[in-house]
Formats: structure tokens, sequence, C-alpha cells
């Protein structure tokens, strides 16, 4: 797996949620289950529904009461976008490169290659809705030069970051980098940490 296979199932993903186009609507996804390749599918997918749940909670004219729900479930996507995103790092980690060892002046790397990977399928959903944007019939051609203008920095950054993320396999494959993984123990989301949940008063 490298990292432009891997844009090309972000791809697949984005592609197959906008036939419907439905933030309720199921996941069906075509990868054998427990592959990386599910995994990633899955990851976009929750990717792109909370995409467009950020969309429909900016409306100014939202109920404040289904606002209110849809910023719960957002948080709840969110914790599984970081569930998903470590449970990927810990398959690379421990199965991927289990047997690698790292030389002696191997460093770590800032970012881990799960969370490049994240930044890669928020990217392709950056795309697939400029592209949009470029393609408006109803939007003037200020908007369409701007949103083009746009969309070149998109792709260029595409070609970056896919480039930058083999680097990074490549270098921890061989043992030149090595890689940690390391939760991100969010306190408001639990109860024992969060002091409005647990009570605790100022």
């Amino acid at each position: 797996m490298n990292a432009t296979e891997a844009y090309s199932i972000f791809e697949r993903s984005v592609r197959d949620y906008h036939v419907a186009d439905n933030v309720d609507h199921p996941i069906a996804n075509p990868y054998p289950e427990g592959s990386i390749e599910a995994t990633l599918y899955a990851k976009n997918w929750v990717d792109a529904v909370q995409w467009h749940l950020e969309d429909i909670i900016r409306d100014p004219e939202i109920d404040p009461v289904a606002a209110l729900a849809l910023k719960r479930r957002i948080d709840r996507s969110n914790q599984v976008r970081t569930d998903m995103v470590e449970q990927l790092d810990s398959y690379l980690r421990d199965v991927q490169y289990a047997d690698v060892t790292p030389l002696p002046d191997a460093a770590i790397n800032t970012e881990s290659p799960a969370w490049a990977l994240d930044r890669l399928s928020i990217l392709a959903l950056k795309i697939w809705h400029m592209t949009e944007e470029t393609e408006r019939p109803d939007a003037a051609d200020d908007h369409i030069a701007r949103c083009r203008a746009k969309l070149d920095v998109l792709l260029e950054q595409r070609t970056d970051l896919t480039s930058a993320i083999d680097s990074l396999l490549d270098d921890i494959a061989h043992g030149r980098k090595y890689m940690k993984v390391y939760r991100q123990m969010k306190m408001y989301n639990d109860p024992a940490t969060n002091p409005v949940l647990y009570g605790k008063k100022d």
C-alpha cells in the first residue's frame, strides 16, 4: 500500500458517498472485511459524512435543538475518526513494520503515517468539492476563477503529500525512521476528565 493507492480508495469513497449524498445513507464497503483497504474506505466515509454535517450545522436558520443534536453527532464522529487513525497506525507499527529494526540513528517523524493519511483523506474531499465549485452553472466568473486557483493549489498539495507519505513509509520500512502510536486522550469526551461531566465546581 502506498499513498497513491490510498488516495484512489479515498476517491472511490468520496465518489460513492455522493451517489446518494446523504449523511444517513449506509456505507457499502467494497473491500474485504478486516483489510487495510476496507479501513481506509471506511475512514474516508466517516470524513465525508462529517464534512456534510459541518455544512448542515452552519445553516443560519437551523433549529437550535437540531443544531445541538448535530454538534453531538459531530463530536461522536470526531472520536470515531480518531480511533480509526490510531487503529491504522497500530496496524502499521504492529503488523506492517513489526519485523523492522530501526537503525541506530533512526529518528521519529513529527507526524505518524496514519495522521498523514488522514490529511490525504480530507484532501480528497476538498478536491471533490472545489472541483464542484468550478463547475457550478449558477456561479459568477470571478467565483469560478477563484475556485480554479484554489483547486490548482489543492492538486499541488496532493502531489506533495503523497510523495511525503511514500517517503515516510519507505524510511520506516528501511529503519531510517521509527513510529509510535500516541493516543489522543481527548479529555472532553471522557466523563472522568471533563469537569462539566464529573461535576467539578470552580
